[in-house]
């Protein structure tokens, strides 16, 4: 079975024994894999001074990233690696570790910690750059890049980082394959990220030392302590993206935010096998009104020359090569292709355009209880679109507005128009859902008109916040403050008294007037104001209840009870019911994503909290969320955020509200959690 395994570590914890700390005590008892005994100590000297050049540039990264689902934006958290290159604290990692963070976290060779922002990001070749943001301006260590193409199969390297979120650690290995490729069976597994094939620019290098989940972004190293490659990926093989294209993709992103790219429009592969052409490709495809197309290149075309130069793809592994030759081309002059084409050559001329992402940034609108993204050219080209309009549905929540529409929204719909308004892209919706929701308590319903393929739809969506409702109180009523169940025949049976029936007191709530009269635990009632109960099984459960429920508040009523082979009468004041649990107020907070509610007297008593304990009783956290992600837990009671009490939910209603107008990085909260105090660290990316 084929296993596909990013080295970014999201799951549990498994200790290698390569660890190294500082050089490493490991690596001296032994000779490296492969090598005679007495080159032990000769290699040792290589490697010390390798490590040691490339230690204090290590980071290990905690991200926050986001990903979108069901119809909201959920944060997990993850570790990665990755190396400073520059003075100022630049350094790089994988997209899949930082692509999509929103907050990162980089903890030095000496554990010290610094946030850092994502300067940029590339899915193509799976690089990203992040900058350090020290409290006061400062110098860093950093390690520079040796030339990767001058690696052999059978050189030393080092894989260095954070495996497993364990920091410093080095594994030893040889280069096992200079260009290491996705083979083309493979087909849809081919390893993809937003959408881009990584294979279609990135030869690896295969190596065998060791990596494991949290490696990916950290650099592999040669002996004389260079980058020459970004780890990434492990098949069995591990592999590293070149050090050279690496470096080249971090250096546009430091420059210009990003990485710009040619285009044309092309798929190609290598020529048949059975091929007696010397040299060349193979165009596979032209894509409709792309600049190729503009040309006149047709599939089937045998490409001899690109802007001057042969093209050679007769193997797959030659298949990048071509590819960044494309992405490289000028984009401000035409560029002559020399095709073969029915046994003639013919020279054709095409400019380049600038290549898009492929998939523009995904954001949740809680609104519509659905995530969007607008359209880039090549994303409108493989979805068939004639145009850059619309809005395309990521995701949509179950339950939420979109989701409860009929016909309800779905992922791939393109929303076009919102009560009879075009709507062009995400920015135009955003608007128009403030516009329609502005200062209103309930949902407003909109017609909503979306696409489906060929098919457009029309349907009406509820859209806005829906505030926690009131539920109300029922109506007061006596209650007797003891918790019972049912004399069961069989209870009965077993105590030697089969004609015993009534209930059976459970608990007697602690200062109650239950327990003022002497009621105990253990007691059988058997008759209320001198009439025999007749209970005797689960379906008689309420009848205590209910005809408790016949007197007044205040009321004082005789029960008789059997205890200990004794029949007593025991007079008890009926008290007013307590509020329920579900009639307790709640909050709902959007940004954090968490509901709580009041603490209940029932709350109080099962948690055998003092009467009257204060605080906001924590009922539902969202997966993903930040509150979960500052480990915030159905069941804690909030006490106090950012050291202001919290006495109900009320007044936590009044502290996020200020909170989320003032947004610190860190929210605090102290809860109660059992026996136990804790203060959580809340670290929300507030959107703009």
């Amino acid at each position: 079975m084929r296993t596909q395994f990013l080295a970014g570590w999201r799951g549990g914890l498994t200790l290698t024994a390569a660890v190294v700390g500082a050089a490493g005590a490991l690596l001296a008892d032994r000779p490296a894999a492969g090598l005679p005994a007495d080159t032990g100590s000769e290699l040792r000297a290589h490697l010390d001074p390798a490590i040691n050049q490339v230690r204090e540039a290590l980071v290990r990264i905690r991200v926050v990233s986001t990903e979108f689902s069901e119809g909201r934006e959920v944060k997990q958290q993850s570790v990665g690696s990755g190396a400073i290159i520059t003075k100022d604290g630049y350094l790089v990692t994988n997209h899949h570790v930082a692509g999509h963070a929103t907050r990162m976290f980089c903890t030095l060779w000496n554990r010290e910690e610094i946030e850092a922002e994502l300067i940029g990001t590339d899915p193509l070749t799976d690089i990203s750059v992040l900058k350090l943001k020290p409290a006061q301006p400062r110098e860093f260590h950093a390690v520079g890049f040796g030339d990767s193409d001058k690696m052999r199969v059978g050189d030393e390297v080092l894989a260095m980082g954070s495996p497993m979120a364990i920091s410093q650690s080095v594994t030893l290995g040889i280069i096992s394959n200079t260009e290491m490729i996705m083979p083309r069976f493979w087909g849809g597994n081919r390893f993809r990220l937003d959408g881009e094939d990584v294979g279609g620019l990135v030869k690896w290098i295969g190596h065998d030392a060791a990596i494991y989940g949290g490696n990916s972004g950290g650099p592999l190293v040669n002996l004389r302590g260079e980058i020459i490659g970004i780890n990434e990926i492990s098949y069995g093989l591990a592999g590293a993206i070149p050090g050279n294209l690496a470096k080249h993709v971090a250096e546009e992103i430091i420059a210009h935010g990003g990485v710009k790219r040619s285009w044309l429009g092309v798929d190609a592969q290598p020529l048949f096998k059975k091929s007696t052409e010397a040299h060349g490709v193979f165009v596979s495809g032209v894509m409709e009104d792309s600049p190729a197309a503009k040309a006149g290149l047709l599939p089937g075309d045998l490409l001899l020359q690109l802007d001057g130069h042969p093209t050679d793809v007769r193997f797959d592994e030659q298949l990048p090569d071509f590819m960044g030759v494309i992405s490289s081309l000028p984009r401000d002059r035409d560029v002559p292709l020399v095709v073969r084409r029915d046994g003639k050559e013919v020279t054709l001329q095409a400019r380049a355009i600038e290549r898009s992402e492929l998939f523009p940034h995904q954001e949740e609108l809680k609104q519509w209880g659905m995530t969007v993204r607008n359209f880039s050219p090549l994303l409108a080209k493989e979805l068939k679109r004639p145009n850059l309009d619309g809005v395309l549905v990521g995701s949509v929540r179950p339950g939420g507005p979109a989701g409860e529409a009929k016909p309800f929204l779905e992922s791939r719909d393109i929303l076009v128009e919102v009560n009879h308004t075009p709507v062009h892209n995400v920015a135009e919706l955003k608007e128009l859902t403030r516009k329609l929701t502005a200062d209103k308590r309930d949902p407003v319903p909109v017609v909503a008109v979306f696409e489906r393929k060929a098919a457009r739809y029309m349907a009406v969506v509820r859209v806005g916040l829906q505030d926690l409702k009131d539920p109300g109180l029922e109506v007061a009523k006596a209650w007797l403050p003891v918790e019972t169940h049912v004399i069961s025949r069989e209870i009965a049976k077993q105590l030697g008294q089969a004609a015993l029936k009534g209930f059976y007191v459970t608990r007697v709530y602690g200062g109650s007037t239950a327990e003022k009269a002497g009621l105990k635990l253990g007691d059988f009632i058997t008759a209320l104001d001198g009439e025999k109960l007749t209970a005797s099984a689960s379906e008689h459960e309420d009848e205590l209840a209910s005809l408790i429920r016949q007197y007044d508040i205040g009321k004082t009523v005789e029960l008789t009870v059997v205890r200990d082979q004794q029949t007593l009468k025991v007079n008890v004041e009926l008290a007013r019911s307590p509020r329920l649990m579900r009639e307790m107020r709640k909050y709902r907070n959007n940004e954090f994503e968490f509901t709580a509610r009041d603490v209940s007297f029932f709350d109080a008593a099962d948690e055998q909290w003092n009467n009257g304990q204060k605080g906001a009783l924590v009922e539902e956290v969202k997966s993903g969320s930040w509150a979960e992600l500052g480990s915030l837990s159905s069941g804690d009671l909030i006490l106090e955020v950012n050291q202001k009490p919290v006495g109900d939910v009320e007044s936590l209603r009044r502290v996020l509200e200020q909170i989320v107008k003032e947004r610190p990085g860190v929210v605090v909260m102290k809860v109660l959690r059992g026996i136990h105090t804790a203060y959580l660290e809340i670290e929300p990316n507030w959107h703009p």
